[in-house]
């Protein structure tokens, strides 16, 4: 009978799992106080990879949408904080952009910066025997969100629950 290494407490790749956890919120702390400076959104920060193949991907929005130049802008003012911070002790790949039209909401305040804008959100169960609702974002709270969903020639608004969205996303206007 073989005894278990007490050491050994932590489950394969749980190591790299909880590093990788730690420079994300490394990253994210010296990050948000720059994204808010230069007037734009923390969406999300992913961090990935191993050694000096470790990518390190900030995700930015704002009203109106993310210019080049923003990304450039927190790219070069990030890259001099981490210089300073110091989060990874070999070199690492750090890339700025918008999430992106077609990427799931996240959270609410993926919502929330959404308002005025169109979305498709898919249902956990159908509402009135459609199990998608597509329309534009008209309010966000703590309960839900409200679509206002166009039938005919006039817009009708829709209340959903948070629990009875499973995936929202923009729908892409042209």
């Amino acid at each position: 009978m073989t005894m278990a290494d007490p050491r050994r407490s932590v489950k394969p790749g749980g190591m790299q799992l909880e590093r990788t956890r730690l420079l994300t919120e490394r990253v994210r702390m010296a990050a948000a106080p720059i994204v808010q400076a230069l007037g734009l959104d923390l969406v999300e920060v992913i961090c990935c990879g191993q050694g000096p193949r470790t990518l390190v991907r900030v995700f930015i929005d704002k009203p109106g949408g993310v210019r080049v130049s923003d990304c450039e802008q927190l790219h070069r003012s990030l890259g001099h904080a981490l210089v300073v911070e110091d989060p990874l002790p070999h070199s690492y790949t750090l890339e700025v952009s918008s999430p992106g039209l077609d990427r799931p909401f996240k959270d609410h305040e993926d919502y929330r910066r959404s308002i005025g804008r169109l979305v498709n959100l898919k249902l956990r169960r159908p509402s009135n025997g459609e199990w998608r609702v597509v329309g534009r974002l008209t309010e966000t709270d703590e309960q839900g969100v409200t679509v206002e969903v166009r039938r005919s020639n006039r817009g009708q608004p829709i209340r959903l629950d948070w629990e009875a969205i499973a995936e929202g996303r923009l729908e892409v206007e042209f």
